[in-house]
């Protein structure tokens, strides 16, 4: 499979490339600053992300919101709203996003993002995520959308294949605890991309 992957670098990008290439799928990084080996290209410049995809058979959009205090709602819809666009314009149906977790429920209703407990520093890069997954829903009806949501902690571990995967519940083991391992979510998500079995619908894993 010819895989092009926005946002090959960060934390969870880097791990998705390296599961995808270890199953033998060709991946074209795509990251802002062209380093590493990856082509430059902006996720909001659809011209540029269509002229990328052309010719590939998937494309996985890894970006999160901006980190650095400045608005993250405006810069991340663009730059969902341009990967759209440049797919439909190269005709490339597949489409997985690395999405967040502040937008699954922890009861019927209750997002994970309004509870009490959600670290205030990270409540708007988590609205930003489900203001996200609303444009996807409601804006790419035409494409095979897919759109995976980690555990509540997600960082660099252990690759151990060993995960569950449910909808739009929060995920958490016997303690209460939802995380998983970049490098387990990685394979969550290529698992995803080989099999199809979550087509226009969010997913999530964990622990």
């Amino acid at each position: 499979m010819k895989i092009l992957l926005i946002g090959a670098t960060g934390m969870v990008g880097s791990r998705i490339a390296d599961e995808a290439r270890r199953r033998g799928h060709e991946v074209t990084g795509v990251t802002r600053s062209g380093g590493a080996g990856t082509a430059k290209a902006e996720a909001g410049d659809a011209a540029a992300i269509g002229g990328l995809a052309a010719g590939h058979d998937a494309a996985v959009l890894s970006v999160p919101p901006p980190r650095d205090g400045s608005e993250t709602t405006g810069p991340l819809l663009a730059a969902t709203r341009g990967v759209l666009d440049g797919l439909r314009r190269a005709g490339v149906r597949r489409l997985i996003v690395v999405g967040g977790a502040g937008s699954l429920e922890v009861a019927p209703g209750v997002r994970l993002v309004d509870t009490p407990e959600f670290p205030e520093m990270y409540k708007s890069e988590a609205l930003a995520a489900a203001e996200q997954l609303g444009v996807i829903r409601a804006e790419a009806g035409d494409l095979d959308w897919t759109y995976i949501s980690p555990a509540a902690v997600i960082q660099p571990g252990e690759r151990t294949g060993t995960f569950r995967l449910g909808g739009d519940q929060l995920l958490a083991d016997a303690e209460g605890n939802s995380a998983i391992s970049a490098e387990d979510y990685a394979i969550a998500l290529v698992d995803e991309l080989e099999k199809g079995n979550a087509l226009q619908r969010r997913i999530t894993a964990a622990y």
